[in-house]
């Protein structure tokens, strides 16, 4: 396992506006390097907004753009949009490659407090993607609240988990703690992606984005209330080095999803 650069991109969405959200800030261009892993927050292309008649269709117009910017970068571009797909709307998670390889993870936890799951449709599947030896595990915001959809095992095993969140300012304290545990529950690195900024219903959101290692401890955390770019710089020996040192996941209970 190479190290590996993650670019954390925290951004204050225009609501409802997609052609305003597609492009990269300008201080996220030096950054930037080929084979590093670019992180988009939550619905990055609308805010999260319930009006489905944004959905675009599945491949369009933000899941095009992640494609040709990760074509032109040589980066992984990653990041939640609001998708139709066979008649339903989903919160989709897209992995776009610099080679147009496409993967995708829906979200499976909706958010009911908001109505969610009653314009979206819930995915069911967990997506494992594979990118320079690390198996990369892929989430969206309320998934964290859930440690069983996201726990590590045997069939399910990964380096890295990426959340993508819209998670708000008044329940930042629950959003910095869960990263943590999850990360030192699973022995892996975590990196959680929150938009920051008031969104269209007047929701405020303090980003809080951060890259936290295998046992807890944060590497970095941009600036809170302040769209912002990061990188930070994941080492897979060390990750090795630990498990093998502290194998705690071999004592972990079996179990599986019916």
């Amino acid at each position: 396992m190479q190290d590996l650069n993650v670019v954390l991109i925290q951004t204050a969405p225009v609501w409802e506006n997609v052609v305003a959200n597609l492009h990269l800030p300008p201080d996220a261009k030096g950054v930037i390097q080929p084979d590093s892993i670019v992180v988009l927050p939550e619905l990055f292309s609308t805010g999260y907004t319930m009006n489905t008649t944004l959905a675009e269709d599945h491949p369009g117009a933000a899941c095009l753009w992640l494609l040709e910017t990760a074509a032109v970068t040589g980066a992984v571009m990653c990041g939640s949009v609001m998708v139709r797909h066979q008649g339903r709307c989903y919160n989709r998670f897209y992995w776009a490659e610099p080679s147009g390889r496409l993967m995708w993870y829906d979200k499976k936890h909706l958010f009911t407090l908001a109505g969610e799951e009653k314009y979206f449709s819930a995915g069911q599947t967990q997506v494992l993607v594979e990118w320079r030896g690390w198996r990369i595990a892929l989430f969206v915001c309320y998934d964290l609240r859930f440690p069983v959809w996201c726990r590590r095992r045997p069939d399910f095993d990964y380096h890295l988990a990426l959340f993508v969140a819209s998670w708000p300012d008044r329940r930042s304290y629950a959003w910095r703690t869960l990263l943590k545990a999850r990360a030192i529950e699973n022995q892996s690195f975590v990196v959680g992606v929150n938009r920051c900024g008031r969104d269209g219903n007047g929701v405020l959101h303090a980003g809080d984005s951060m890259a936290i290692d295998y046992a807890g401890h944060p590497i970095m955390q941009l600036t809170p209330f302040t769209p912002c770019v990061g990188v930070a710089r994941l080492c897979g020996q060390d990750l090795l080095r630990f498990r093998e040192a502290l194998p705690f996941q071999k004592d972990a209970d079996p179990f599986s999803f019916n």
